[in-house]
């Protein structure tokens, strides 16, 4: 399962104090039961002194192949320890998609 395989990765590179891959492929027009498009939030120490690019970017290159062949769209929250406490431990609410009709 593709969603696990991101969570593997994710662990293995940012020993992470917080993940949450969620797949919100049922919120866009995709065949049923599809793993294309995923949310991240993740917190992790590795991204302090980081501007949000750089996490973006790290995020990136640990799923390349991933987001080469297999991802459509992901979205990612990242944060240290103490933004993820200033965000009272939450992450902003994914919007339905707007495009596209089946």
């Amino acid at each position: 399962m593709l969603q696990e395989v991101i969570e593997t990765k994710l662990h293995e590179a940012f020993a992470p104090k917080e993940l949450k891959v969620i797949n919100e492929s049922y919120m866009h027009n995709v065949p049923a039961g599809s793993e294309s498009h995923f949310k991240v939030v993740i917190v992790s120490e590795k991204f302090e002194g980081q501007r949000l690019i750089a996490r973006h970017r790290q995020v990136n290159q640990v799923l390349a192949d991933e987001l080469a062949n297999h991802i459509h769209a992901l979205s990612m929250h990242t944060y240290t320890a103490e933004e993820w406490q200033t965000q009272n431990e939450s992450a902003p609410e994914s919007p339905m998609c707007l495009g596209g009709s089946k």
